[in-house]
């Protein structure tokens, strides 16, 4: 498996695949091929149909004129490649309009992006000798560590550097989400709620009001990333909301430490990695189960990590937190990371608290294996229709009108 890096990756959103993979793609075409006179871009499936609404076309347009380079897109919709249903063809072109290089790239979810010759075009190689939980598990167990050693044994030599900028990011997230009022850009015109929601939280006590800030904190962050802001991948962006509402609402209703929540943060890092290994985290691919359901799991565990649960009551917790997320799909109306996805990072981060109560509860003993319920994501994803992956042609996008009804 891949480093942990490649779950948190920071960026501006509002979405990883549709948004951070297309740029990165257009930056590595241009270092291939950076002195033909004009290019040309198509784009297919799902990463065409919601490309508007995810900002596709800003992301790319704005790497090539930054480097002063005239480009051209197409967008087909309707017509999927095989090798994923985000992809892209890059073409340098001369002033005849001869194509000089063609280039396939497919946005995999969490911004990154491979080739036809799978070549994955990230920083980081695989550091893990692991390829399923069980296999963790078992060194785990045998060697007396936790998920977070066993990340600071194999993964690079930074990590904590890294996951402390990750952690410091995702606080500012929150803080400016609870700070920024207005209208959401996009044809939803929808207004913020993380503001009123942690205004109103101030009002309550006892459990309503830790409950209404863990909501303020999660629409936080996913409205800063409808926003273009910058967010960290967890492993979406899409779903970039829940893990850091999450450990922040633990930081400050329970005073957590930085050290204590970097090593949740590793944990959860280690479960995303399984997912991304042996499914996937693209809502294009597997629907929204594999970025809010992922999510959820990293979530799940990374609380159950932070109360001191055995490396079995961890994957108990995360195995419900992708278990109980089976099936959803993603449909996002008018092609914006808002409806539904916004209110889902809320209760997906609200889940996970259960999630750990329950498996806190228990002695880790349960019947489904976290792997068994990964190889079933993907299956199920693969199962979906495509117009619940991402396309908004069905489902809830299929009410893309609805405002003006009211």
């Amino acid at each position: 498996m891949e480093s942990i890096k490649t779950i948190y990756r920071i960026g501006h959103g509002p979405s990883s695949s549709h948004t951070m993979g297309p740029r990165k793609a257009s930056l590595i075409f241009l270092e291939k091929f950076p002195d033909a006179p004009k290019y040309r871009v198509t784009l297919y499936g799902s990463l065409a149909a919601t490309g508007i609404g995810h900002l596709t076309d800003v992301a790319i347009l704005t790497v090539f004129k930054d480097a002063g380079k005239p480009i051209e897109l197409i967008w087909k919709p309707t017509e999927f490649l095989p090798r994923h249903p985000n992809a892209l063809l890059y073409e340098a072109l001369s002033d005849n309009n001869e194509v000089l290089l063609a280039w396939h790239a497919y946005s995999i979810g969490g911004g990154a992006v491979v080739d036809d010759d799978n070549s994955i075009t990230t920083e980081t190689v695989e550091c893990y000798p692991f390829a399923n939980m069980a296999e963790i598990l078992k060194y785990c167990n045998s060697n007396g560590l936790s998920f977070w050693e066993t990340v600071e044994r194999y993964d690079d030599s930074d990590i904590w550097d890294y996951l402390a900028t990750v952690w410091q990011t995702m606080q500012d997230s929150i803080e400016r989400g609870l700070e920024n009022e207005g209208v959401l850009p996009g044809s939803l015109k929808l207004p913020r709620k993380a503001v009123s929601y942690s205004v109103k939280a101030n009002g309550y006590k006892g459990t309503l009001r830790k409950r209404a800030m863990l909501f303020a904190y999660a629409l936080a962050v996913a409205e800063e990333n409808a926003a273009g802001g910058l967010i960290v991948t967890a492993p979406t962006c899409g779903s970039c909301g829940v893990i850091p509402s999450v450990l922040y609402y633990l930081k400050m209703e329970h005073k957590f430490s930085d050290t204590k929540i970097l090593r949740a943060l590793a944990a959860a890092g280690l479960i995303g990695a399984i997912v991304k290994q042996n499914a996937s985290i693209s809502g294009a691919e597997v629907g929204c189960q594999g970025e809010i359901g992922t999510a959820c799991a990293m979530a799940s565990g990374a609380i159950s990590q932070l109360f001191g649960g055995t490396i079995f009551q961890v994957e108990y917790s995360a195995e419900m937190g992708l278990e109980h997320h089976l099936g959803l799909t993603c449909d996002p109306v008018a092609g914006l990371v808002q409806i539904p996805c916004i209110e889902r990072n809320a209760f997906a981060a609200a889940r996970a608290l259960n999630h750990n109560a329950y498996a806190m509860l228990g002695d880790g003993r349960h019947r489904i294996s976290f792997d068994t319920v990964v190889a079933t994501m993907r299956k199920t994803g693969h199962d979906l229709p495509k117009i619940y992956r991402e396309t908004s042609e069905g489902g809830l996008a299929c009410y893309s009108g609805m405002a003006d009804d009211i």
